[in-house]
């Protein structure tokens, strides 16, 4: 998910899903009848960090895990050549 910013550098946002909801013991499985998401969708969100996610998407997780949409992803610097 890279992305060029007026400054010209490369940045990419790396998702914590995954890393978010196993610190409070919660599951795939769980977190996606908690968030209301199909599970597949929340599969690919802890095992696809750097995948495409609609903010809808990101706005369910956070109520679900009682956590601001900003913590739920990183903004890392990206590499030449990332799409």
């Amino acid at each position: 998910m890279g992305k060029k910013l007026r400054s010209g550098k490369l940045v990419r946002i790396h998702l914590k899903v995954k890393e978010l909801a196993e610190a409070r013991g919660i599951k795939a499985s769980r977190l996606s009848r908690m968030a209301d998401l199909n599970y597949g969708t929340v599969l690919a969100l802890f095992n696809e960090p750097d995948r495409d996610v609609s903010i809808l998407t990101l706005e369910k997780v956070a109520r679900a895990l009682k956590v601001d949409v900003h913590d739920l992803y990183e903004v890392v610097p990206g590499e030449e050549g990332e799409p």
